[in-house]
């Protein structure tokens, strides 16, 4: 969305598919980092984006021995949106749909999924769908995005293929009332039994359990309530909510993914977001990182596109910006995986005993500007794409 926004701006005709009949999909990313809040601005959405219903964060906290540290302060970022803002995604994209339906150029077709690419002398030129109501056919389009998640289909279709790395955990996803009382912001919760990342959404929390890779389904034969009074330990003042989930119905599970292409293109396609770079939810980086993805594709590749001077190499070139960001951060990904969240989930830590505080988080304690470096890597990532001229308002 995102992308054909800035596009269509650019006086492109761009066509966006959904397969779905409205954005209403739950626990999906909700953060939305300083970087993104700085290009509604830019595009002349800030003030609308405002008028959302929005929590913003800019504490990160974790749970020791009965008490909250803080690890990260994003208020000490440089820039209007020192904080990160926790929009339903729903709402975020209903705003850039009504945005980007103002430029003429501009066409989403909800109900038609992308089903297959059409090819001519070897070249991508389009691609085949179908709509819910069974009607199928192709469009025909200069360049093709695939932006369609961690499981490309488009992706697949090009004979892409993703180098992986192993990842320790999957997530289970659900909601936990929250009281006034309780902390605030994004709050991490490590116990012997889970670990888990809590998100403040005002009315509750949007909780993330580390599990095993590949346990959800022997792990489901327990009983369901006894994942908060697990998460009860780190955090007591959740022992008041121990019967708030009340089927496993209500805990969804992500399957987490680590892995990217070597080549985001084939002539006429380009994959950018997860379809190109899988991230681990670790840090909520992963729909910054794609939001970046786009504004480079726009600013690259909008001037090559109206003058139909196109290339595979200046495909290429979007994979090249933004290489750095990426690699980046999933080895960061890849590092907390090892040295962190492998040995909880494989219950090798050992979180009771001594009241004193690990080294890395007496420092942070100590020092609350060094706060500002886990900020900053959180909030704003390694490279910020500039908003391309042509879409600015």
């Amino acid at each position: 969305m995102v992308l054909g926004l800035l596009l269509a701006r650019a006086g492109i005709g761009v066509t966006v598919l959904e397969k779905h009949s409205d954005f209403l999909r739950d626990f999906r990313g909700d953060t939305v980092h300083p970087p993104t809040l700085d290009l509604l601005d830019d595009l002349g959405l800030g003030a609308e984006f405002a008028g959302i219903p929005q929590r913003h964060i800019d504490r990160v906290g974790l749970p020791y021995q009965g008490r909250i540290v803080q690890v990260g302060d994003l208020s000490q970022l440089k820039g209007k949106h020192p904080y990160i803002a926790m929009v339903p995604q729903w709402d975020f994209l209903d705003l850039l749909k009504r945005a980007a339906e103002q430029e003429s150029t501009f066409t989403l077709r909800m109900e038609t999924e992308a089903t297959g690419l059409v090819r001519e002398a070897g070249r991508v030129v389009g691609v085949e769908y179908k709509t819910r109501d069974g009607e199928t056919g192709e469009i025909r389009a200069d360049l093709t995005v695939a932006c369609d998640g961690r499981s490309s289909l488009l992706r697949s279709e090009a004979w892409l293929a993703p180098r992986s790395w192993p990842t320790p955990m999957d997530v289970w996803w659900f909601r936990l009332p929250r009281h006034d009382s309780d902390p605030s912001g994004i709050v991490g919760n490590i116990t012997a039994a889970r670990a888990a990342v809590m998100i403040d959404r005002g009315e509750y929390w949007q909780c993330a359990v580390l599990i095993g890779k590949g346990t959800d389904q022997v792990a489901r034969k327990g009983e369901v309530g006894e994942i908060v009074r697990q998460l009860a330990v780190g955090a007591p003042w959740l022992a008041d909510r121990e019967s708030a989930l009340a089927s496993w119905d209500d805990v969804k599970v992500l399957d987490v993914k680590l892995d990217r292409l070597r080549r985001w293109h084939v002539d006429g396609l380009l994959c950018i977001g997860d379809a190109a770079h899988a991230m681990s939810p670790v840090g909520g980086v992963g729909i910054n990182l794609a939001v970046q993805d786009a504004i480079a594709a726009a600013g690259l590749l909008a001037p090559k596109i109206k003058s139909g001077t196109l290339t595979a190499r200046d495909l290429d070139r979007v994979r090249r910006r933004r290489l750095l960001p990426t690699f980046v951060l999933q080895t960061l990904q890849r590092f907390v995986h090892r040295v962190a969240i492998g040995p909880v989930v494989r219950g090798e830590v050992e979180v009771a005993g001594s009241d004193r505080l690990p080294l890395p988080l007496r420092v942070l304690e100590r020092v609350p500007r060094l706060r500002r470096l886990p900020a900053l890597v959180l909030g704003r990532g390694v490279r910020t794409e500039p908003t391309p001229l042509f879409a600015r308002r």
